[in-house]
């Protein structure tokens, strides 16, 4: 057993994609809207929401530049998950009530079957009140392919849900030339970018996307803050808000802004914007070193997502010979997960391991790592010799 009191500060933290932690200048920022500046930006009256809305409006531009959109195409949420519902409930349901009232074919909804159960789930309370919904498969690395989408595509098809970034398997989905067939077929596309945003360039001043969610604990910024992007320009899409009170945000998310998080959301993006590059070039290489300690030093080992259209941060592996959960649970000195953090009350293997066509074997002998910004050349040689030595003294 490697001694780890004498190396480095452990545990290690390997999950940056269940979570990140919050950059210290984006905590700077943060904290005078705490207890200097509390104003409720919806104020209109006095200079202490006029600072607050000020400082909203400056963090909307942010979070819009990351994504090269228009700042007022940034509707504020809860987080993705809001954000993600407010994206395909916001477009469907009206559609359902008006189709239940005019007898017209229900409107129909493709998700794919490695989507974070963010935009699964949503898609099957949809089914459920009476829309279509068609789940497309993907192929062994987790991408969406192209023809699977044009086979699935209706008259009728109002909405596609592809996610740019693959949360379990880091797989970078073709996302520009899926919209491009979407609106061929004359369907929208949302794109949930929880995963990509700072680590993979997103443009969405060209063609692409026309909803979008972001979220702001996966770039170093707040738990509980997101964002929907609506496109603008064209005929203007149709969401229905989620929450009614108040009609902030466009008439889209009732509610008092939570000032400091959006605060801390736009300065994340800041960072990630100026950054980003540089930051997932290191991070790759990092990613790159776990994998070669871990092929070096082990056999039985299966790399999960594409080998090189995958995101800087991931690497998801499977484990010949072990189980997945004892493995994790001998691993006290390392943070890492089996999966999604939003499904890990769930007893079943992993849905996008399955989707990809893991044995249910695999799926439970997988690990996800998340490396990140704070992580370390150090960090990740501890990570690897920690991980061959639990897998051996397992298989023994």
């Amino acid at each position: 057993m490697l001694n780890t009191s004498t190396m480095l500060n452990t545990p290690i933290y390997l999950d940056n994609h269940a979570t990140t932690r919050v950059d210290p200048r984006v905590l700077d920022v943060m904290l005078p809207f705490f207890s200097e500046h509390y104003g409720n930006a919806a104020s209109i009256n006095h200079r202490f929401g006029d600072d607050a809305r000020a400082a909203v409006e400056t963090a909307r531009d942010e979070v819009a530049r990351l994504v090269a959109a228009a700042s007022e195409s940034v509707v504020f949420t809860s987080g993705a998950t809001e954000a993600n519902n407010l994206a395909i409930k916001g477009l469907l349901a009206p559609l359902l009530r008006r189709r239940a009232m005019a007898s017209n074919k229900a409107p129909h909804l493709i998700v794919n079957a490695a989507e974070h159960r963010a935009v699964l789930d949503p898609a099957k309370r949809l089914k459920r009140n009476g829309a279509a919904v068609t789940t497309i498969p993907v192929d062994e690395f987790g991408h969406v392919q192209s023809s699977s989408l044009v086979e699935s595509l209706r008259p009728e098809t109002q909405l596609v849900s592809v996610m740019l970034v693959n949360n379990e398997v880091g797989t970078v989905n073709p996302v520009a030339k899926l919209a491009a067939i979407c609106h061929e077929h004359g369907a929208l596309l949302h794109c949930d970018a929880v995963q990509a945003a700072g680590r993979v360039p997103i443009d969405l001043s060209s063609p692409g996307a026309d909803l979008l969610t972001l979220s702001a604990h996966k770039v170093y910024g707040p738990k509980g803050v997101g964002a929907l992007i609506v496109r603008r320009g064209g005929d203007r899409i149709p969401l229905e808000a989620l929450i009614d009170g108040g009609g902030h945000e466009g008439q889209l998310r009732s509610g008092t802004l939570p000032v400091p998080l959006i605060v801390g959301f736009g300065e994340a993006c800041r960072i990630a914007r100026e950054e980003g590059t540089a930051e997932s070039t290191r991070i790759a290489a990092l990613r790159d070193e776990l994998w070669e300690q871990l092929r070096r030093d082990l056999d039985g080992l299966h790399l999960n997502g594409h080998a090189t259209e995958r995101v800087c941060g991931n690497l998801n592996v499977s484990f010949e010979g072990v189980d997945g959960d004892v493995l994790m649970n001998a691993m006290t000195e390392i943070a890492v997960s089996s999966g999604s953090a939003c499904t890990s009350a769930d007893p079943e293997p992993s849905h996008v391991l399955r989707a990809i066509g893991r044995s249910d074997q695999l799926t439970r002998a997988s690990l996800r790592f998340g490396i990140g910004r704070f992580n370390t050349e150090d960090e990740i040689r501890f990570a690897a010799d920690y991980v061959v030595a639990a897998v051996r003294r397992l298989r023994a």
